[in-house]
C-alpha cells in the first residue's frame, strides 16, 4: 500500500490580534470549530510599535498509528516509514504574504480544541486561546508563555515563495518520539518563524489553511505515512551472475510467501528470525531438486570478488512482513533452471522453481520502450472498507505472435522493475496521490513477482461518491515513460 493518512483530531487558531476597536486584544478568543486555520503577523496597525500574531495548534491520532505499526499495516523491513505533515492552502481575498517561513514545533502541554467560530471579530471566547490551554470545565490551565508552550526540539521550518503553497513537511523524528513514548503527543504548533512573526519592517498577513472540519475531503490537515511497501521478487527475472553486470545487478531477491488457509502467517518456529536458502540443480526430469544432491555455490550479498566462494553456504534470509520472508543471492551458472529450498537446520519449509536468464549485450541502438498496459482485475467500483490488490499487465507494443502460436498458450506478461502509480479525481483532475519516486520512500512503487507487477490500494484514502483515475510511470531503458492509458474506478460507501 505504501501510503496512509491520519486526519487531525483537534485543531485551533489562537491569536493576540486587536479587535475592531484596535484597543482590546482578542487573547481570550477561540476558533476551534472553524474550518479554516491561519497564521499571520501584523505590524503597526494599532500604533507604530504594535505586533499582532496568530498561531495554529493541531493534534493527530497516534493511537491509531501505533495500532497500524503493531499490526504491520505500516511496516517495511527495507526502510522505516516517513511521516509528513500535510496542510493545504485555503484561497482567500485578503492580502497574502510572500517569501516567508513557518516554524513547526511540538506542543508541550495538553490543550482544548474549543467551539469558537469567529475569526474576524474574535467574539467567541473559550479555550484554548492565546492565554489558556484548557477551559474552566476541565480546570483552567494557563500557558507558561502566552501563545503556547512548545518543546525546543525537534524544530522544523517550511518556506513559502508565492504564499499559495501547501505544506508537505517531513516530521518523522517528532512522530517517532510520539510513537516510542519519549515525547507525549500534545500535538504541534505552526506559526510564522521568528524573523517574520516579530518583524518590525512589514506585516505578513494572512496565510490560511483548511481545517479538519473542511468540506473538502482531501484538504483536511493530516499526517501522511509513506513507506517502502514494494515486494521486488526476482523469481520471474532471475539472472545468472555475469561479468557484464555490476555486483548489485548480479544479486537476485527471492520471496517466500507462507500462506496458511489463505492468510499470510509467520512460520511459528522462525517468527521474525533468520531463514536460510540453498539452490539445487534439477533431477533427471528437471522438475525437482536432485535427491541428496550438493547445493549450488552461491554469491552472497557481502561477498567480494577476491573472496573465495564457500560451497554449501546458504543465503541468509529474513522476515519482511507477516508471513513473508526474503533472501538475496547470486549464482554463477550455465543452468537454465534451479530449485530453491528454504530451511532452518534440517527442517525444510518450502521449495520452488527458478527459470534462470542470462545477461546479453543488446546490439540495438534503440531497444523497445513502448508498452501496452491494462489492469486485469480492476472493478468498476469499490467501497471504502476494501483494499484492492491490482494486477498490471504489461506487454511490448511490438509483440507479434507467429502463426504457430497455440490459441491456448498463455501470453507471458513483461515485467518492469521500476513502475509507479498515481491517482487523480476524474471530475477536476485533482491529484490525490502523486508518483512516489523518492528513493527515501518509493511509496507508490509497484511490487512484482513471477506473475508480473501489482500493488495494493486502500480505498479508505478516497472520498466516496467520486470516480478516480490511475496512471503509471515506468523507467524503461533509463528513461521515464508515463503510460497513455488511464484506468478508472469509483469509490462508494459500504452498503
Amino acid at each position: 500500500m505504501g501510503v496512509k493518512r491520519y486526519i487531525a483530531t483537534k485543531d485551533n487558531t489562537i491569536t493576540n490580534a486587536f479587535k475592531s476597536d484596535l484597543s482590546t486584544r482578542g487573547t481570550g478568543s477561540n476558533m476551534g470549530a472553524s474550518d479554516i486555520l491561519e497564521v499571520f503577523s501584523i505590524y503597526a496597525q494599532a500604533n507604530t510599535s504594535s505586533i499582532e500574531k496568530s498561531r495554529v495548534l493541531l493534534q493527530f491520532p497516534t493511537t491509531e498509528l501505533i495500532a497500524d505499526r503493531q499490526s504491520d499495516v505500516i511496516l517495511s523491513a527495507s526502510a522505516d516509514p516517513k511521516y509528513f505533515l500535510r496542510l493545504f492552502n485555503a484561497e482567500h481575498g485578503k492580502t497574502l504574504p510572500k517569501q516567508f517561513g513557518v516554524t513547526v514545533k511540538a506542543v508541550s502541554r495538553s490543550w482544548a480544541e474549543g467551539t469558537g467560530l469567529d475569526m474576524d471579530e474574535y467574539k467567541d471566547l473559550g479555550s484554548s486561546n492565546w492565554i489558556n490551554a484548557t477551559s474552566e470545565s476541565s480546570g483552567i490551565t494557563t500557558w507558561t508563555a502566552p501563545g503556547g508552550d512548545f518543546h525546543a526540539s525537534p524544530s522544523y521550518t517550511y518556506s513559502f515563495d508565492k504564499g499559495t503553497e501547501d505544506v508537505e513537511l517531513d516530521i518523522t523524528t517528532l512522530v517517532n518520539q510520539w510513537l516510542d513514548g519519549t515525547k507525549t503527543n500534545d500535538g504541534l504548533g505552526v506559526f510564522l518563524s521568528t524573523t517574520y512573526e516579530d518583524s518590525t519592517e512589514r506585516s505578513y498577513y494572512t496565510k490560511k489553511f483548511f481545517g479538519r472540519g473542511s468540506e473538502f475531503f482531501f484538504k483536511r490537515p493530516c499526517i501522511e505515512a509513506r513507506w517502502k511497501d514494494a515486494k521486488l521478487d526476482d523469481r520471474g527475472v532471475f539472472f545468472a551472475s555475469s561479468s557484464l553486470a555490476p555486483k548489485t545487478d548480479n544479486l537476485n531477491t527471492l520471496y517466500f510467501y507462507n500462506y496458511i488457509r489463505g492468510q499470510l502467517k509467520n512460520i511459528e518456529q522462525v517468527g521474525k528470525g533468520n531463514i536460510y536458502v540453498h539452490l539445487y540443480s534439477g533431477s533427471d526430469t528437471n522438475n525437482a531438486p536432485v535427491a541428496g544432491g550438493v547445493p549450488l555455490t552461491l554469491d552472497l550479498p557481502d561477498d567480494h570478488p577476491s573472496t573465495p566462494r564457500v560451497a554449501d553456504t546458504p543465503a541468509t534470509g529474513g522476515w519482511f512482513t507477516t508471513g513473508i520472508y526474503t533472501a538475496s543471492l547470486g549464482l554463477r551458472t550455465s543452468l537454465v533452471k534451479a530449485f530453491d529450498v528454504w530451511h532452518v537446520g534440517t527442517t525444510q519449509y518450502k521449495s520452488g522453481t527458478i527459470e534462470i536468464k542470462t545477461f546479453n549485450t543488446n546490439w540495438e541502438v534503440n531497444p523497445t520502450d513502448r508498452y501496452i498496459t491494462s489492469i486485469t482485475n480492476l472493478k468498476d467500483s469499490y467501497n471504502t472498507k476494501e483494499t484492492a490488490k491490482l494486477r498490471l499487465y504489461i506487454r511490448s507494443q511490438d509483440w507479434n505472435p507467429n502463426i504457430y502460436t497455440k490459441a491456448s498458450t498463455k501470453v507471458q506478461a513483461d515485467l518492469l522493475e521500476q513502475t509507479y502509480y498515481s491517482i487523480y479525481r476524474e471530475s477536476d483532475d485533482y491529484t490525490i496521490i502523486s508518483y512516489g519516486t523518492s528513493s527515501a520512500t518509493e511509496h507508490t512503487r509497484l511490487s512484482y513477482d513471477i506473475s508480473g507487477n501489482y500493488f495494493d490500494l486502500d480505498m479508505s484514502l478516497f472520498e466516496p461518491g467520486y470516480a478516480y483515475g490511475i496512471k503509471f510511470l515506468m523507467k524503461v531503458n533509463g528513461n521515464w515513460r508515463e503510460t497513455p492509458e488511464t484506468f478508472r474506478f469509483r469509490v462508494d460507501n459500504e452498503s
